[in-house]
């Protein structure tokens, strides 16, 4: 267990950085303004991001809940700039009496190169675009699954190395060892990427050690 704090200890000072992209926080507040009748109600959801990014999430770890409202709030933040008629879908299937579901066993802000690049990698005026998040818990494991379709203005779909950077796959690497699966996928213009994290054999690990 130790061991494990040391590794994401060494991570903080990255992951810190990418908490305060300013570049984030320019697209938000962009949309906001863009988008002024829903003001009130979005920067009431980009306060409650703003204090879990800035306090909450300096934890190594935080309650799979937390994690969740936090997702939701970021998607509800993007939403902005999504016309009611983009073909946009969100679904949960959360299991709240789960086991993990108020337990400190989530690295936080997980879900943020997943639903940022899917706001960025799609043209919201293409023809069939659209936007699929679905969050699920159940008593074994966490996951979470982000498709849209690719825009034809951006390579992404050429790039192998698909969403955002590697380092999110890294710091995964780093906190949950063998114990989680990612992968990105591109095909006919479609991008998929899922992440599930093992929290059964993660939370047997860590109170084994």
């Amino acid at each position: 267990m130790d061991n494990l704090s040391t590794k994401v200890d060494e991570l903080k000072l990255e992951n810190y950085e990418a908490k305060l992209n300013p570049h984030l926080f320019k697209n938000i507040l962009n949309s906001i303004q863009s988008n002024a009748y829903q003001t009130f109600y979005t920067i009431d959801k980009l306060a409650n991001v703003l204090d879990y990014i800035l306090y909450e999430s300096k934890a190594n770890f935080v309650t799979v809940k937390d994690e969740i409202d936090f997702t939701k709030n970021f998607i509800e933040i993007n939403k902005v700039k999504v016309s009611p008629l983009f073909d946009f879908q969100v679904k949960t299937k959360i299991d709240e009496q789960s086991s993990f579901y108020q337990e400190k066993i989530i690295a936080p802000l997980i879900s943020i190169d997943f639903i940022e690049n899917a706001f960025k990698h799609t043209d919201f005026q293409q023809a069939n675009s659209f936007i699929k998040i679905v969050i699920e818990l159940n008593d074994k494991s966490f996951q979470i699954q982000v498709i849209n379709k690719i825009s034809q203005r951006n390579s992404l779909k050429k790039e192998s190395s698909g969403h955002g950077s590697q380092s999110l796959e890294h710091r995964l690497k780093m906190v949950y060892g063998s114990h989680f699966s990612l992968s990105k996928i591109a095909e006919q213009d479609v991008f998929v990427a899922q992440l599930k994290i093992n929290l059964h054999e993660f939370y047997t690990k860590m109170h084994s050690s």
